[in-house]
């Protein structure tokens, strides 16, 4: 299975980004890739064996589905890897550079969709990510 790895550098502390990140009260404000979607919800149990959900679907309700996950690590403030429910793996990393952080995701590709789509659909959830984060 091919890995995809997308970063973005967030002008902001290592502590809020990781909160930004993994708090479903803000992660329904910035999981989605342009403004006609949005996460209506999100959970997150952030501990090994812990679930992941955040429902991800048009505005105009023409499509979306449930993203859900189990984590399979967990380290507070610096990095998590969970397992999707078809099996695919994702790494999220943060490395602290003082009053900035790096956010580097390496995910599997699906075989639904060309690799180019989906490095550009997730770099522009973690973009508004970026965007959400900075501006709060």
């Amino acid at each position: 299975m091919e890995k995809i790895t997308i970063q973005a550098e967030i002008n902001r502390n290592s502590e809020k980004v990781w909160d930004y990140y993994t708090n479903p009260k803000h992660i329904t404000k910035w999981n989605f890739a342009d403004e006609t979607w949005q996460c209506p919800s999100a959970s997150n149990e952030l501990r090994v064996g812990g679930k992941y959900k955040a429902r991800m679907e048009a505005k105009d309700k023409s499509m979306g589905f449930d993203l859900e996950a189990t984590y399979n690590e967990v380290s507070i403030g610096k990095s998590f890897v969970y397992t999707m429910t078809d099996g695919r793996v994702v790494s999220t990393n943060f490395d602290d550079r003082g009053a900035k952080t790096v956010v580097t995701i390496t995910f599997d590709a699906e075989d639904q969709n060309p690799i180019e789509f989906q490095k550009n659909g997730w770099q522009a959830i973690l973009n508004n990510f970026k965007q959400y984060t900075e501006n709060k």
